[in-house]
């Protein structure tokens, strides 16, 4: 083992270990949120996963990004395999170890130069989508300053992998495939000029891999790992299907009961009295949070809001980052001053304003479109659980209908003994 060697096994055992540690961390964050069972049904769940995160299931519904999605992912999982062949190289000082494979070989590599290929052309017009055609949903507010530049760092970092991996192949005289061999009359005639051009893009290649997957903990592009298990613990019910308070349940059921005891008291296995809705991260449940780091930002759900589109501040995209956001903040507090430290902030208006979560009409649309199946109206309701429930705080408009709704059982304010005047004769 030489010199070189002994730097790449350096090299390789930092990164790993440097992106556990930061996956740890943002799995520690997820578990400041409470808990919710979601382990039911795991045949459906598995199939969930698969279709949806596996098989990308919902990009289909535009299927022109659908298909340079495909490219860049399948590209992405598929090229990572030739990692396995540097890897070894690079521990032991080998060279192309499984060449001896030979046409065999020969196919793999010639398959990965052309999804090389795909996946830079499509990440150069997905560059020309974001930054000079000026997709509507990319020029929202939220995704002004690291938002913007965070996605056209991972586009043009993996034009730069796929160059650095077909300029290695080009620069090797005993290899000749079906990309690289038109980039070889571009490159030096000499053996001693060509070894140093692909020993340059290995190393580029092996060490831009590496520190894009230790980039990936502080990117959106973080989806591409917790796309699955977010599918897999997605909410499998009907949308639209409210859930109710375990405490708020506890009550009626005491008031339906003649016989129940008002004054007992609550027993240990009942838990404490839980906070109506949610004021801050806390309050929601680890599924949220983690609803918030899997967060692809593409804007499918504000682009089919039917409130952000008219107009109103609302955005669904917005809402999930504005998590993540806070759930940085209060784990790095927690993490430097204790974990019973509070910072006297809040996720409700903080981040989130009242505006945005009366906007909302609860059509699920975003929840729908989401192509990895994030659920932010389940965040905006425990929000506006929150407002009412506790503070008793809502809309005016609401307010008078809940009134009617009291007094008349109906949302208008007029005697139910009234309501069928409309079909009197004259």
């Amino acid at each position: 083992m030489g010199i070189s060697n002994i730097i790449f096994s350096l090299v390789l055992i930092a990164a790993i270990v440097l992106f556990t540690i930061n996956i740890k961390k943002i799995i520690d964050n997820i578990r400041l949120g409470r808990p919710v069972n979601r382990t039911d049904n795991s045949t459906l769940r598995w199939k969930t996963m698969l279709r949806v995160a596996l098989g990308q299931s919902k990009m289909v519904t535009r299927p022109f990004v659908a298909i340079l999605h495909i490219f860049v992912y399948a590209g992405f999982v598929l090229i990572n395999i030739e990692m396995l062949e540097i890897v070894i190289d690079g521990i032991a000082g080998t060279h192309r170890i499984f060449s001896g494979l030979g046409n065999l070989y020969q196919f793999i590599i010639n398959f990965f130069e052309i999804l090389a290929v795909l996946v830079a052309v499509s990440c150069i017009i997905f560059l020309i989508r974001r930054n000079f055609k000026k997709v509507k949903r990319f020029q929202n507010p939220e995704m002004k300053g690291w938002p913007k530049k965070d996605a056209n760092y991972i586009l043009i970092t993996e034009i730069l992998l796929m160059s650095a991996l077909l300029t290695m192949n080009a620069a090797d005289p005993s290899q000749n495939f079906v990309v690289s061999q038109y980039i070889k009359p571009l490159l030096p005639a000499d053996v001693h000029s060509l070894h140093i051009i692909e020993q340059s893009a290995w190393w580029f290649h092996i060490v831009g891999v590496l520190a894009f997957l230790n980039y990936l903990p502080y990117s959106k592009h973080l989806h591409i790992i917790w796309a699955f298990p977010n599918t897999y613990y997605s909410n499998l019910k009907p949308k639209g299907k409210f859930t109710n308070l375990e405490s708020v349940t506890r009550e009626v059921k005491l008031m339906l009961d003649p016989t129940a005891d008002p004054f007992a008291v609550q027993t240990a296995a009942e838990g404490t009295p839980q906070r109506f809705g949610a004021k801050d991260v806390a309050d929601l449940s680890w599924v949220n949070l983690m609803n918030a780091y899997t967060c692809t930002e593409c804007g499918r759900c504000t682009s089919s809001c039917p409130a952000n589109i008219t107009g109103k501040k609302l955005s669904p995209r917005k809402i999930m980052m504005d998590v993540r956001d806070r759930v940085e903040e209060v784990a790095a507090g927690k993490r430097k001053n204790g974990k019973d430290y509070e910072d006297g902030k809040s996720l409700l208006r903080d981040y989130i304003t009242e505006e945005e979560i009366w906007a909302c009409t609860t059509c699920n649309a975003c929840v729908e479109e989401c192509p990895v199946n994030i659920d932010p109206l389940e965040i905006i309701i425990d929000l506006r659980r929150y407002l009412v429930m506790e503070e008793s705080k809502l809309p005016a408009a609401l307010a008078t209908m809940n009134s009617n709704i009291e007094n008349n059982q109906a949302p208008w304010q007029f005697s139910p003994a009234d309501r069928l005047n409309w079909a009197k004769e004259e």
